[in-house]
């Protein structure tokens, strides 16, 4: 019964225009959205519209939330979904926005809850996903990542990739995915990748991915994915073996969006 209300729900949000003030407000912050192609544009759109309403919004630290904040976020959430089986993150009821880079309160976990990064939050953060709870992104990183993709970070990308990871109950760098093989070549394939990562980081070695996805699996998932979107290139020239595994997972191929903008004439890496 709640799927059908559901579905129905969500047809009728597809069925509005899509308002072109949202349009602007894609256009001018997300970078990513010149790229796609008419039919992924549309499909975008869509996703959108029943996130923003779905989910529960929340303005921090004196933020006064507005559609471009909402838009903004959801366009780069809901571009992670764009190939995938999904849900509309069912793991994800509210998002908590604040203006600037905070030192978040301390909060206790819930009975049920494991941390997707250690509970002492006396740092500050630039975005934060809880198992069982909100997650939290910080408005000036996530317009600043969104705009220049070249930079590889995407404080969006990297908390929704965590609830993409935490589907299964386990923030433990791999989502679920499609069936035994492909778990294999997961594994396999993002083991050597992290291994690499951390002796490159305890080494003080340069690597094109950020040096805190040596942290653990979970943020080395996140970190490759802000890499996959933001700067696929570099990754598919570096890793081609991690730039197959998330093409597989994510269907979708930036690299080619990315060169395709290119001979368009805009730069990206």
């Amino acid at each position: 019964m709640f799927s059908i209300l559901t579905s129905r729900r969500r047809r009728k949000l597809t069925q509005q225009p899509f308002p072109s003030e949202w349009d602007a407000v894609i256009l001018q912050n997300v970078a990513h959205f010149g790229m796609l192609e008419e039919a992924e544009r549309d499909h975008l759109r869509a996703l959108i519209q029943v996130f923003v309403a779905e989910k529960h919004w929340e303005g921090a630290g004196g933020l006064e939330l507005t559609d471009e904040i909402r838009v903004t976020i959801s366009a780069q959430a809901c571009l992670l979904l764009l190939g995938l089986p999904h849900n509309f993150y069912q793991n994800v009821e509210s998002i908590v926005v604040y203006p600037s880079t905070v030192v978040p309160p301390q909060r206790k976990p819930g009975f049920f809850e494991t941390p997707s990064a250690p509970l002492e939050l006396q740092h500050p953060i630039l975005g934060q996903a809880f198992q069982q709870g909100p997650v939290i992104i910080i408005w000036d990183a996530a317009l600043r990542g969104s705009r220049h993709p070249a930079s590889g970070h995407n404080v969006i990308y990297h908390e929704f990739a965590h609830k993409l990871d935490m589907l299964d109950g386990a923030a433990d760098g791999t989502p679920p995915l499609r069936d035994r093989a492909e778990y294999r070549d997961w594994v396999q394939t993002c083991s050597r990748e992290y291994m690499r990562l951390k002796d490159d980081t305890e080494k003080g070695r340069q690597s094109f991915l950020d040096a805190y996805g040596a942290t653990n699996e979970a943020e080395f998932f996140a970190v490759a994915t802000e890499h996959f979107f933001d700067r696929p290139r570099q990754m598919a020239a570096h890793a081609p073996d991690l730039y197959r595994v998330l093409q597989e997972y994510y269907r979708q191929d930036p690299a080619k969006r990315v060169h395709a903008d290119t001979r368009k004439g805009h730069g990206h890496s």
